[in-house]
């Protein structure tokens, strides 16, 4: 349910992702900011506010931690998800530009 949400929130960017302009794990940082710094209203939003600890300071450095056992866990999906979303827009990514070398 969370992945997910987060998925249609990279979707939304997904030409930023295949321009290479961002990538999925700068825009986990993002989401999840602005899904903190509202109010919950949706199970989604109260989950990652019930689970997960997101600090930045001035200088826009964050930390993002679980604040329990389950919480931990769901960083670490969305990490992973991250990282898998990545390599995926990174295999679109070039056969994009191969397919455009070779026309």
């Amino acid at each position: 349910m969370i992945i997910s949400e987060y998925a249609k929130f990279l979707q939304q960017h997904n030409e930023e992702l295949l321009m290479r302009k961002t990538t999925p794990l700068k825009l986990l940082h993002v989401w999840l900011k602005s899904v903190i710094n509202k109010n919950p209203k949706t199970n989604v939003d109260k989950i990652v506010h019930k689970e997960i600890l997101y600090c930045e300071n001035i200088n826009g450095d964050y930390l993002i931690v679980g604040k329990s056992d389950s919480g931990r866990v769901l960083v670490k999906a969305l990490i992973e998800f991250s990282k898998s979303y990545e390599n995926y827009n990174h295999a679109k990514w070039k056969e994009i530009t191969e397919r455009a070398f070779y026309e």
